[in-house]
């Protein structure tokens, strides 16, 4: 196809439409089109461009989709080096006391002088790069290298959506742009998802992330890593007019569309930097970057030069740190922790270290399954990373490091705080303890549970007064409850005789309950009251339950493997039926006659949602009407929703009735369908 003058101009028109959409989106955060407009009008410029290859111009988006790989990075050499800034360790306010006497002293500025004025900025965790625009056309992208020479990633930093490929305005001849190329920590957490979903390696940090995407020879793989991009500078130029001072600059490349961090302060002499260092310190762990400090510059560019260079630094910039989130040290020992819902969790034990501003003895390793994708060895070297107050983590071993007395970590076949048997999660890495009832790790949360009013129903006994029995040793099972006296109540913080009475009375009527209620309250992993009624209305007893295989299990209703895996470790586990016994010693029964019954079966294979207050059932009552008659409640509308039952004050649930079609009951509705006279 010929490259006809109404071709060159739509795909001239769609270049323009695209990048400017592309601003909105990555740069200001404001789309302006749905995604399937954007789509439709890219697959436009893409069949366009392969139908008349030479409408493909160097700054058309399709070409951040990535090319062809190449078989090694070209040098670059820069016109203007790409020199570093001077660092202050001292992370104190003196650290910028002392950069202002520098630079006033440099100045020759006597003593009760105007103040020197400043532009702090940020200091990203990234990998500085130099943009080269001709004609506000992007046409080469280099590292920093040494200063003097670094690589060519174009290829790689056209896939970068923030970067402009073409500069708005009436951008100068050429124009460097010099910035940073980093990863958000959102983007980071997932590109390390997907990693472990595919069992590919994690990466260490977003720095490492952005740092090895960039220096890709296939842009293709580029292309999937999410990266970003702030300018702070810039290189060489033709044909621009140089601002007169450094936030005039910043200014002038935001307005030709290219991104500027917006966190910067201008400030008369050193006290407004000093504010400015605290507040990013403060904010540091709430920005979606990471950031290892903040830069000072002097903000007139006439200054600049006359303060010029000394050993390849300028004089007119420094990098106040902050303390570093990332150190080595040695990985003495894994011990395993196990938590209220009896997760056991490998907590390395280190060699102090200081790191974040804090020594650091201990940091967590997620998981087993996390310990050997890293190719964690107890008596490495070890990463170990903290960022403001996240957990300490061991992100990484050492491997040159190494001597050969390293050795594996294996995850204990029993709990280490009660005994019992561990089982692993069939759908994910978390290894449990299985003696729920009787683990004084999980005693809190399992004796929470237990009274729990869809449990067993104690009224009166909350969280608090749970923690107090434990702590005081009163209870270690949900059994000891039963053996509690008004006396030893009233003792406690906060409870009178009078709520230590009525606290008695209802541990007393609480040993009147319902199969469904008492499997509930067991606390079985994944066993909710649905499930927990499905087993009592189809196994009767109790007795049938303990005994029941897996395959047994699952021809209960909703019951599939995992449930029913979850189902027989809890009765494997000889502590659970020991605390069960003394539980039915203790007075607690329910009946067991046998399979339940019905009411009748008009709901059977109906699913029914609740919203709204309804008129006389509140809306446990309404479920339970509702299960009785042989339906499920759902706690959410979709197309498989039979009935939505609605009250007073429906809200979003009674919309998106409306928009499926759904037949939607009020409570006289609800009662005539199940009498049969609807």
């Amino acid at each position: 196809m010929n490259a006809t003058p109404e071709l060159v101009a739509r795909a001239q028109t769609l270049r323009r439409v695209l990048e400017r959409h592309n601003h909105a989106y990555y740069v200001l955060d404001t789309p302006t089109v749905p995604d399937a407009e954007y789509d439709r009008l890219f697959r436009e410029l893409q069949q366009l461009e392969a139908d008349c290859p030479e409408l493909v111009t160097a700054d058309s988006p399709t070409r951040r989709v990535g090319g062809a790989a190449l078989p090694q990075l070209a040098s670059v050499r820069h016109s203007v080096p790409m020199l570093s800034i001077r660092t202050e360790t001292d992370t104190s306010a003196k650290g910028v006391h002392d950069f202002d006497a520098r630079v006033r002293k440099a100045l020759d500025l006597e003593e009760g002088s105007a103040p020197v004025q400043y532009l702090g900025e940020l200091k990203f965790d990234g990998l500085a790069i130099s943009l080269r625009y001709e004609n506000g056309v992007l046409v080469r992208a280099a590292t920093r290298g040494d200063g003097e020479t670094g690589e060519d990633v174009t290829h790689n930093v056209r896939t970068i959506r923030q970067v402009p490929l073409r500069l708005n305005g009436n951008p100068p001849a050429m124009l460097e742009i010099r910035g940073e190329i980093y990863m958000r920590r959102d983007d980071f957490a997932a590109l390390n998802e997907r990693q472990r979903a595919s069992g590919d390696k994690t990466f260490v940090n977003p720095r490492n992330a952005a740092a090895g995407a960039v220096r890709q020879l296939d842009p293709r793989l580029a292309a999937q890593r999410p990266l970003s991009f702030f300018a702070y500078g810039i290189g060489d130029h033709a044909g621009f007019g140089m601002p007169e001072s450094q936030a005039g600059l910043l200014d002038a490349l935001a307005a030709y569309g290219v991104p500027v961090c917006e966190h910067r302060v201008l400030s008369s002499g050193p006290d407004g930097l000093i504010d400015f260092h605290a507040r990013m310190a403060a904010m540091r762990d709430r920005l979606p970057y990471d950031i290892d400090g903040v830069v000072y510059k002097v903000n007139r560019i006439a200054l600049q030069q006359e303060l010029g260079f000394v050993t390849r630094e300028p004089r007119w910039a420094v990098a106040h740190k902050y303390p570093a989130e990332e150190e080595i040290t040695e990985l003495l020992a894994v011990e395993v922790q196990v938590g209220r819902t009896g997760a056991l969790t490998p907590v390395a034990r280190l060699k102090p270290v200081f790191v974040g501003g804090v020594t650091v003895t201990n940091a967590t390793l997620h998981n087993e399954d996390e310990i050997r994708r890293k190719g964690v060895l107890i008596g490495d070297q070890v990463i170990v990373r903290r960022a403001g107050d996240v957990i300490p983590e061991v992100v990484a071993p050492v491997v040159d490091r190494r001597n050969g007395s390293e050795r594996a970590f294996e995850m204990p076949m029993r709990c280490p705080v009660c005994g019992s048997h561990v089982a692993k999660d069939p759908d994910g890495p978390i290894v449990r303890c299985t003696g729920g009832l009787f683990c004084a790790a999980q005693r809190k949360q399992a004796l929470i549970h237990f009274a729990g009013r869809r449990a067993i129903d104690i009224e009166g006994l909350g969280d608090k007064l749970v923690e107090q029995l434990v702590d005081a040793a009163l209870i270690k099972t949900p059994a000891d409850l039963y053996r509690l006296d008004a006396a030893t109540l009233a003792g406690l913080e906060r409870m009178g005789d009078k709520s230590a009475a009525n606290l008695v009375a209802a541990i007393a009527a609480s040993r009147e309950t319902t199969l469904a209620r008492f499997i509930f309250a067991l606390g079985i992993r994944n066993v909710g009251e649905t499930t927990a009624r499905d087993l009592a209305r189809q196994l009767g007893s109790l007795e049938r339950l303990m005994e029941a295989d897996a395959d047994a299990l699952q021809t209960v209703p909703d019951v599939g493997p995992i449930v029913a895996r979850s189902i027989v470790d809890f009765f494997a586990e000889p502590h659970n039926r020991e605390v069960i016994a003394q539980l039915q010693a203790a007075g607690v029964r329910w009946s067991e006659s046998g399979p339940a019954q019905l009411s009748s079966e008009r709901l059977a294979g109906k699913t029914l949602v609740i919203t709204g207050t309804l008129p006389t059932l509140t809306r446990d009552a309404a479920k339970a009407l509702i299960e009785s008659h042989g339906g499920k409640v759902s706690g959410s509308v979709s197309r498989k929703t039979d009935y939505v039952l609605a009250g007073v004050d429906a809200g979003s649930k009674l919309a998106k009735a409306g928009e499926l079609g759904v037949t939607v009951l009020d409570e006289a509705g609800l009662r005539a369908l199940l009498e049969g006279t609807e």
